[in-house]
């Protein structure tokens, strides 16, 4: 099986460096090519040209940041064939945006599926990344031996869109938790309380996520280098969650003054670290 792997960023090079160590014949493109070199040297085929990679494989898997580079890189200038070819779309985006790929790929008569995954570059490493399937029946049992290499736990969720639609509600989760999270740690150091107990208390009591004791190093020293997962992409995340909740008559509140919280970290320059970087808006230092 040749595979055609279009992106290979934070996410997407880890991801289809696990294909090769696992034998598969990949086809990489990236825009930035700098970010393929890697997988080269691992035995991938690398093209400047996504057109060319999707010719030579028999399936695509997509792992780009949004909606718009993977509209840009399908249905651009690049002038793709889909004919006879399989799409699984890894990406998060909105339900709306995966039928919509879903009925032009179709249309120009390949097949598409959605897999987005639960998880960051620790877990693509480990192979522990849980994978949500959109699509038939008769698709997930046809591909789940591919998406197994990213992790054992493959969730066939429905039809395309349901898929989307859960991953949006889980990161929905990560967001808030650690907004919430960032304003109990930021009002405890400002009292000067110490953090021991308020840890030992949460740890044991049905409040805990192991969330908080992951990006608690990160908070308390204010360090949110190396991330797994920008704030930038984030920010994207939680447009995406108002616009799709809104639509379906959610009251996504909370979530507009989280978005407030975002903004402001982008705007101090914060976009290309760590997430939980909006511990730095939720309590900024204090000027000397």
């Amino acid at each position: 099986m040749r595979i055609a792997f279009l992106g290979t960023g934070l996410m997407g090079a880890p991801m289809a460096l696990r294909l090769l160590n696992a034998g598969y014949e990949l086809i990489v493109y990236n825009r930035t090519k700098s970010k393929t070199l890697n997988l080269e040297s691992n035995g991938a085929v690398v093209t400047g040209e996504p057109n060319k990679a999707v010719d030579k494989a028999d399936v695509i898997i997509i792992m780009l940041s949004d909606c718009k580079a993977i509209k840009n890189i399908l249905f651009g200038k690049n002038k793709i064939i889909f004919m006879g070819k399989s799409v699984i779309q890894m990406s998060t985006i909105s339900p709306v945006e995966s039928i919509m790929l879903k009925n032009k790929i179709e249309k120009a008569g390949g097949e598409y599926m959605e897999a987005p995954v639960l998880g960051s570059i620790p877990q693509v490493k480990e192979g522990t990344l849980f994978i949500l399937f959109g699509g038939t029946k008769i698709q997930f049992d046809k591909w789940s031996h591919l998406l197994k290499n990213f992790g054992k736990d493959v969730h066939h969720i429905g039809e395309v869109g349901n898929a989307s639609a859960t991953k949006l509600a889980l990161n929905q989760l990560i967001a808030s938790l650690t907004a919430a999270f960032s304003m109990s740690l930021g009002y405890l150091k400002e009292k000067s309380v110490s953090l021991e107990p308020f840890m030992e208390i949460l740890r044991k009591s049905a409040l805990y996520a192991p969330t908080f004791d992951k990006k608690l190093p990160n908070m308390m020293n204010r360090d949110f280098g190396n991330p797994n997962f920008p704030l930038k992409h984030m920010l994207k995340d939680v447009n995406l969650i108002i616009s799709e909740f809104e639509s379906q008559k959610i009251n996504a509140a909370p979530l507009i003054g989280l978005k407030k919280i975002l903004n402001k970290a982008f705007a101090d320059k914060m976009d290309e670290l760590d997430y939980s970087a909006m511990y730095n808006a939720v309590h900024p230092m204090k000027k000397k």
